[in-house]
């Protein structure tokens, strides 16, 4: 028998034939299956377990945001750190200005020639009257009185 096979093979020519689809076919059977008769277990060590890795996962989730939020807060506070030395280096530099430019408009010279400018003069011996005599020089506090103002009329 063996030998008839050669034969048959030898005498007709093997022809290699190709498909052009090389997968295997997949075939889905829809099956109706009904578990409602089927009742759930409740395990207790697997409760208990659940209930302990929840409690340790919102432990873990706490403090993980409370590290963020103290993080977050550190930077904001740097940056209302940097932004009140910034105001405080302006308020600093301006107030340095305002002081030169006090010390300018007080300088007794500015003031005199200013004074010239406008037609005042010195005042004339004679038109300065200081009451309470001797009031200006001593440091002790002064009482005030109810005594009539004198108003002389300019000479």
């Amino acid at each position: 028998m063996a030998a008839a096979a050669a034969t048959i093979e030898g005498a007709i020519p093997v022809v290699e034939r190709r498909s052009l689809w090389t997968g295997t076919p997949e075939i889905y059977f829809a099956k109706a299956i009904d578990n409602s008769r089927l009742v759930k277990v409740e395990d207790p060590r697997r409760t208990r377990e659940m209930k302990h890795f929840g409690t340790a996962l919102a432990c873990l989730f706490l403090l993980v945001f409370t590290y963020a939020w103290q993080h977050f807060k550190a930077i904001e506070y740097g940056y209302q750190i940097e932004s009140a030395k910034r105001e405080l280096a302006g308020l600093t530099d301006m107030n340095r200005a305002l002081r030169l430019e006090d010390a300018s408009l007080r300088d007794p010279e500015r003031i005199d020639v200013l004074a010239r400018r406008m037609g005042l003069v010195p005042p004339e011996p004679g038109q300065v009257i200081r009451l309470e005599g001797g009031g200006s020089e001593s440091q002790a506090p002064v009482m005030a009185s109810n005594a009539p103002v004198v108003v002389l009329a300019g000479q």
